[in-house]
């Protein structure tokens, strides 16, 4: 899937591309628990940009330049901007 075929409130089966950026990583706490979280921007292979929401474990897993795929990810909205994230049930590998 390309970012031009996003869809803010869905899921989608995989998404791929390089990391141009992450900032820095903010804990949080609410009522389902709490943990660290960071953004990101992902650039596809077309050269489209989307943010990335990079939760806990993940935010290790990349830095600049990295190659990742998102797969079974969710798209939301939020201010307007769509951002991804592997969710609840998708996966964020990095590749090599």
């Amino acid at each position: 899937m390309l970012v031009k075929d996003l869809k803010p409130r869905s899921g989608f089966d995989e998404l791929s591309g390089e990391i141009v950026s992450v900032s820095e990583s903010r804990s949080f706490a609410n009522e389902r628990g709490s943990g660290k979280v960071a953004s990101a921007v992902l650039k596809d292979n077309k050269g489209k940009e989307v943010k990335l929401s990079l939760w806990n474990d993940e935010i290790d897993k990349v830095k600049e330049g990295s190659k990742v795929k998102i797969t079974n990810g969710w798209c939301s909205e939020w201010q307007g901007q769509i951002q991804v994230s592997a969710g609840r049930n998708g996966t964020l590998e990095v590749e090599e």
